[in-house]
């Protein structure tokens, strides 16, 4: 074959192959150039019949991939024209370059993150959830501050016929009545409003006058408490203390009546005894409002209210707080077995018994034991002021629950009237509570019609007027000494050596 027709020959395959070549996925890369062709073998793989004319380093992935020459793959027909240095994830992508990588990120149909939808679907239910959590916090918030406004509201109401001994009825709210409530005042009953001439010096109790504490007192400024302790029998007061809480003054006065105190008006007992008024006394009267008046009339303190108690409670009372620590200086034998050493030690209730009622051992009798009880008064106040600096008040105004819970104590004050004193005596220091005797001696009195002689407390009854003047009427104007129904046994005085028995708790917690 000549060349001529060899040349023939091969245009005329190139025609017939150019009609009928279809697309082949890959070509076999040569490094030849064809004779009579310029251009140059590519180097790159073919992918399509819409490739880019120019050389591309870049496998092609779709047939309307840009004309210029890219870094990275193709991923979707709508990719920017631009170069990008990040991979394409969706139709709605961004058209400017980007300059992190989104590569971890899952997209969904709609071309949102499906991180993206998690977390907003978590926030979601999380905003939900709290809405709903508040709404009905907010419910039951408003349902409780209803109930709550109603009860007070009928808490206020003066729906109650409230009276007291002495006084007109009033209407007062339920609030009011449990303030005012008494649960311990069965046995004894609630004090006649007193009738003594009060003498109230209007220079000191002026109108505008308080002292600060809302209590149902006599005169404003102070509140006097009469305590008796009874025996076994519970018929003999072997313990009479009149309290005076000097409130607008900050103190305490505490004035010892001995149990023989020479009061032969007010009790029919033969031995004419100031513990028998409670047994013999006026018999139209309560029992509790006998002492009261005797209390009154002889040294002059209106009485505001009363507390009584049996020896057999102290016990209980003192074992409740976890005994009295005393010191002692010598030992006391009560009874035989029944022994409280000398030196410090803590009283347990049994001990506290048989130390305020001891007396056989004191050359005075009765007045020794008087004195001794002033030893037993200081420890308790200072024990109960260190429960209530050192455990708090809810601690010690739990030990007060719990004694008028267990009627330990019986009274016509209220719960809420003795956590009132309480506070107040706990601000009061040991030297701002006195304590006194009455003033006397003792002496023997021979009953009408019998023949054994009575040992009794002879009063001095001016030394007692001075005394009372002195500590028990701050608001009042001085008593004289026809203002008292105090008898004297004897006028031609054999000693006067206890004439002024004043000690402040301080001082007998000194020994002295």
């Amino acid at each position: 074959m000549n060349n001529n027709e060899i040349n023939d020959f091969n245009e005329t395959s190139k025609e017939t192959n150019n009609k009928n070549a279809r697309p082949v996925k890959k070509l076999v890369r040569t490094d030849k150039i064809r004779s009579g062709n310029a251009s140059v073998a590519p180097q790159q793989e073919y992918h399509g019949r819409y490739e880019a004319q120019e050389p591309v380093q870049e496998e092609y992935h779709g047939r309307y991939e840009a004309q210029e020459p890219v870094q990275e793959e193709y991923h979707g027909r709508y990719e920017a024209q631009e170069p990008s240095q990040q991979e394409y994830h969706g139709r709605y992508e961004a058209q400017g370059s980007v300059q992190e990588e989104n590569s971890d990120v899952d997209y969904n149909s709609d071309g949102y993150s499906e991180e993206y939808d998690e977390d907003n679907a978590y926030e979601a239910e999380s905003k939900e959830k709290s809405s709903s959590a508040k709404d009905i916090i907010v419910k039951i918030a408003s349902i409780v501050l209803s109930f709550a406004l109603i009860i007070v509201l009928i808490l206020n109401m003066p729906i109650i016929a409230y009276s007291k001994t002495g006084k007109p009825i009033e209407n007062v709210s339920i609030i009011t009545f449990l303030k005012r409530w008494q649960p311990l005042v069965q046995k004894e009953g609630e004090l006649e409003q007193t009738t003594m001439p009060l003498n109230v010096d209007s220079e000191i109790v002026h109108e505008e006058f308080t002292d600060g504490l809302d209590l149902p007192q006599n005169i404003e400024g102070q509140y006097s408490v009469l305590f008796l302790g009874f025996d076994e029998e519970e018929s003999n007061t072997d313990v009479c203390w009149v309290f005076q809480f000097d409130i607008a003054a900050a103190k305490i006065n505490v004035l010892q009546i001995p149990r023989d105190t020479f009061v032969p008006s007010y009790t029919s007992a033969y031995t004419g005894k100031f513990n028998s008024v409670y047994a013999f006394g006026d018999q139209s009267v309560t029992p509790i409002q006998r002492v009261v008046n005797a209390v009154q009339d002889n040294f002059g303190i209106p009485i505001d209210a009363y507390v009584t108690t049996a020896c057999f409670d102290i016990v209980d009372m003192v074992d409740l707080v976890g005994g009295i620590p005393v010191n002692l200086e010598s030992q006391i034998t009560y009874e035989p077995g029944k022994i409280i050493p000398a030196g410090k030690s803590t009283l347990t209730g049994q001990q506290a018994e048989w130390f305020v009622r001891y007396r056989h051992g004191f050359s005075e009798g009765d007045i020794g034991r008087v004195k001794n009880q002033r030893i037993f008064l200081a420890a308790a106040m200072e024990k109960l002021l260190n429960i209530y600096e050192e455990d708090g008040k809810m601690k010690f105004y739990g030990y007060l629950k719990e004694i008028y819970e267990n009627e330990y104590i019986l009274t016509d004050m209220s719960l809420e009237n003795i956590s009132m004193l309480a506070d107040f005596a706990s601000t009061v220091s040991m030297e701002n509570v006195q304590v006194n005797m009455v003033p006397g001696e003792g002496a023997n009195y021979y009953p009408p019609g019998h023949t054994k002689a009575q040992s009794v407390w002879s009063v001095h009854k001016q030394a007692t007027i001075d005394m009372l003047n002195q500590y028990y009427r701050p608001y009042q104007h001085d008593m004289i000494l026809e203002e008292s129904a105090l008898a004297e046994l004897i006028t031609d005085y054999l000693t006067t050596h206890n004439d002024n028995t004043s000690n402040t708790l301080e001082e007998i917690q000194g020994g002295e």
